[in-house]
């Protein structure tokens, strides 16, 4: 019997989530005959910064609610300012259950309190997801102007010298190399032959779905305040890097660090964050542990500040997004909400 979609889903959040709890053990060992200079590293933090970090992280969800109805605007819908902050909040607090959960239940949200359609809902949301991806790449573009050797020292330790010995296993074992080259051949073929049935499957009901997602996705675009969307994408990602810059003030040992290595460390943790579920659990501390270690950070000191951030933002999250969850069926209590 074939497995549901459901049942597919909950299996690869199970196996990442043992990914990231075996990464976790795996930092642990590393300073396991640390665990009372940790603790003492944790007592003994600066929690005003943490506390700075933590109103930053909220401003961010905030800003990216703002910016939502630019995007909503150009398709005729306007989400409610308290409606969309607490969907935001709402959705972030789904992902730490399972992965990219929260963009659904975000879009559900505004569908019912704010009579916006789901699809295209959805379709902006997806258009926040590409304009996040460029974010990325001038984060990674600021990265390399500003930390290049750092950069470039890092990526070679860690993923291209270990690339390079795992790749030598084609050179060794060739008839390896022919069957990954003959199962990407075989799935470009099978696409080819089912492109007659994916085209029909873009009419019809779904595709009508498909329509108002490319609605959502093309209301950058036809927005008519594309300047003030710049302005609020770029202060997104700008409190992202705040708050991990303000979380250096918590230790002693990294006081010392400025927004160039917060750089490398939103970068490398930005992708912890995308590839494991919960929020990067366990990824986005391996690699941050292995970014600070390479800044001369202690092992004691590397290993406690990932957590303080990532601590930092959960407790925002799940806080707030609790919160939201009471709060907005008594705020629309009274409204017109879509059945």
């Amino acid at each position: 019997m074939p497995l549901s979609k459901k049942a597919k889903t909950l299996i690869q959040y199970v196996v990442f989530l043992a990914v990231g709890i075996l990464l976790i053990w795996l930092v642990s060992r590393q300073v396991a005959d640390k665990k009372e200079e940790i603790l003492k590293a944790f007592k003994s933090a600066d929690y005003f910064w943490v506390a700075i970090s933590a109103l930053t992280a909220i401003l961010g969800h905030f800003l990216r609610a703002y910016r939502w109805n630019y995007l909503l605007e150009p398709l005729g819908h306007k989400a409610k300012l308290v409606n969309a902050t607490g969907a935001v909040f709402i959705g972030y607090l789904a992902n730490y259950g399972l992965p990219r959960v929260g963009e659904l239940t975000r879009c559900t949200i505004v569908a019912r309190y704010d009579n916006i359609p789901f699809e295209k809902a959805l379709g902006t949301v997806i258009t926040e997801r590409i304009v996040d991806f460029f974010l990325l790449l001038l984060v990674f573009g600021l990265t390399l102007l500003f930390q290049f050797s750092e950069l470039f020292g890092l990526v070679n330790e860690h993923i291209v010298s270990p690339l390079k010995s795992k790749l030598h296993i084609f050179i060794e074992k060739p008839v390896l190399g022919y069957i990954a080259i003959a199962v990407i051949v075989a799935g470009i073929l099978g696409l080819w032959m089912l492109r007659k049935k994916i085209g029909r499957m873009l009419t019809g009901k779904f595709g009508s779905i498909i329509k108002g997602f490319g609605e959502g996705l093309t209301s950058v675009k036809t927005s008519r305040h594309k300047g003030m969307f710049t302005l609020l994408s770029l202060g997104i990602w700008t409190t992202y890097l705040l708050g991990i810059y303000f979380c250096f003030f918590a230790f002693a040992e990294t006081a010392h660090l400025g927004l160039k290595e917060g750089l490398v460390l939103l970068l490398f943790g930005t992708f912890g964050v995308i590839f494991a579920p919960s929020g990067g659990l366990g990824a986005y501390q391996s690699i941050l542990f292995v970014v600070l270690v390479f800044y001369s950070v202690s092992e004691v000191t590397s290993f406690a500040l990932p957590w303080v951030i990532w601590s930092t933002q959960l407790l925002v999250t799940v806080l707030i997004g609790c919160i939201s969850l009471i709060v907005l069926p008594i705020y629309n209590k009274n409204k017109n909400v879509a059945q």
